[in-house]
């Protein structure tokens, strides 16, 4: 472990009238010989004095890796090298999440997350880049809401641990790009239209004040590579290994947008497209988010209902994974056919409702209001959409580097929805490649785990530098034919059966099961 900081303690020898060196020369002097190049601001030179000399010459220095040289940024009186904490934090557009990290134990101390604030101004990116856009005011209170949201998590760590995290030695953090910029007071809406360009793709190391934060270290923040592969993808990327990886690996981190990266340490192909909020049940009818109350899985037999609630108790909704597996089961069960259209004559639970046909999956009995919850043939046309997408993006990905499914040796789904999605559900619909199951890893908040992988091993810092040099980016936007290609991808599993043997098979002994009783 070669923390991003390091702290050390010595013993400087005093000036005297035969060696009248200055503060900063003795420290600079002695460190040198083991360091290289050394930097020290004008910030830390202010606390020289008193500080060697109040403690008869034993000083504790802390220094941070930036890449090229060390950065001196605090010397204290005596030996404080016990307290050695950094901070790592994902900045999402709805929660954020932060860790305290013991950088002497490479151990997590304390981790807390809260809502965003900027939420007050827009649930969505697109609302706050347009509230931004051209307004000095607005795009200032944008900021402040996002620096005021870490403060507040670095108090949360803080009250439980006992640390003063404002002593920490830097803070890593990982984002989209939209979100950097706000974090920054840069305007995001260059990202929304042609060229695409950012302001800002790599701002890397920042004074933490000009942030609005009280924090003795500075904030890494880690890069883009295009308006929609922001630092929140590269950060999965150093924290799954997927550019260290021998074998052809895919990284997808599905949400309302998708970013997608095929490759290993030889090529990383990357490109992003809007996905939906269907995937995290925002346009089903009853959907919901993660939730207490929200439907997380179901299983079907005929016309026997099992569900799994968060939280136990009663259903209030349905959330992203729960809907994969009942649009699975039913089509499993023969219920949905191939085109994602409910078949009355398979269930008695298919009905009319409001004018379209709708499965009922769970009975009044079974929910919070006492009202059945059902699930609309419009919803199931929204979903097989939006995984249309994602399975194009995946596909498309494939084609560029002119490899098919059988090549990839691991698929490693990133956010919360890959982390409890079945693997089973996934591949059935045709969200994910027909891929073993030991092939799919579900490797949650890795935006978040990057960030505390960059903090406890500092030679990450120049991989994160040779990612972006091999990456290569494709606009998924900008394809010819794209919208047509994803057309084929909405059947369930796809039109094209033969990309899909597994649920061939597994349809076909559901439909055995089923005749048997």
């Amino acid at each position: 472990m070669k923390p991003l900081s390091r702290k050390l303690t010595f013993q400087i020898p005093l000036p005297t009238e035969e060696d009248p060196r200055s503060d900063r020369d003795r420290v600079l002097d002695t460190l040198r010989p083991g360091f290289g190049r050394l930097e020290m601001d004008l910030t830390v030179t202010r606390m020289l004095y008193p500080a060697i000399r109040s403690a008869g010459g034993q000083i504790t220095v802390t220094m941070l890796w930036q890449g090229e040289a060390w950065h001196l940024t605090r010397v204290e009186p005596g030996d404080t090298t016990a307290f050695h904490y950094g901070l790592a934090a994902d900045l999402g557009s709805t929660s954020v999440t932060m860790e305290l990290v013991d950088l002497n134990r490479g151990t997590v101390a304390a981790r807390a997350s809260r809502y965003n604030l900027q939420r007050a101004y827009g649930d969505d990116i697109l609302t706050r880049i347009f509230y931004g856009k051209d307004d000095p005011e607005h795009l200032a209170q944008l900021q402040r809401a996002a620096a005021e949201t870490l403060a507040q998590l670095m108090e949360d760590l803080a009250e439980e641990s006992g640390v003063d995290t404002r002593q920490c030695a830097a803070m890593v953090l990982a984002g989209n790009t939209t979100m950097v910029h706000f974090l920054l007071g840069l305007d995001a809406f260059p990202l929304f239209h042609a060229p695409y360009a950012p302001v800002a793709a790599a701002p890397g190391f920042v004074r933490a004040e000009e942030l609005g934060l009280k924090l003795m270290g500075p904030v890494y923040l880690y890069p883009a590579k295009a308006n929609y592969m922001g630092g929140d993808v590269i950060s999965g990327l150093v924290a799954t290994g997927m550019a260290r990886s021998e074998g052809i690996r895919l990284f997808f981190d599905i949400g309302t947008n998708g970013e997608l990266v095929a490759g290993c340490r030889d090529f990383l192909v990357a490109g992003a497209g809007a996905a939906g909020p269907a995937l995290e049940g925002g346009v089903v009818r009853g959907g919901m988010c993660a939730g207490k109350g929200a439907v997380e899985h179901v299983s079907i037999r005929r016309d026997k209902v099992r569900l799994s609630v968060i939280g136990g108790g009663k259903a209030r909704g349905i959330c992203g994974s729960g809907i994969v597996d009942l649009i699975a089961e039913l089509f499993l069960e023969g219920v949905l056919d191939f085109r994602g259209r409910l078949q009355p004559e398979a269930s008695r639970r298919v009905e009319q409702v409001e004018g379209e046909m709708a499965y009922r999956y769970a009975d009044g009995g079974r929910t919070a209001d006492g009202a059945p919850l059902w699930f609309f043939e419009s919803d199931i046309r929204r979903f097989l959409e939006t995984k249309a997408a994602a399975w194009t993006m995946v596909a498309y990905l494939m084609e560029t580097v002119g490899m098919d499914f059988s090549h990839i040796q691991g698929f490693d789904v990133a956010g919360a929805f890959g982390t409890y999605i079945r693997w089973k559900s996934a591949v059935t619909i045709g969200l994910y490649p027909d891929l073993s199951e030991e092939k799919v890893r579900c490797v949650g908040n890795t935006s978040l785990e990057g960030a505390r992988c960059l903090l406890l091993e500092r030679s990450h810092l120049e991989e994160i530098d040779g990612i972006l040099q091999r990456m290569d980016y494709i606009q998924y936007g900008a394809i010819p034919g794209f919208v047509e290609t994803m057309q084929a991808a909405a059947a369930i599993p796809h039109l094209d059966l033969d990309r899909y043997p597994r649920v061939r098979r597994w349809r076909a002994q559901r439909q055995r099961g089923r005749e048997k009783v």
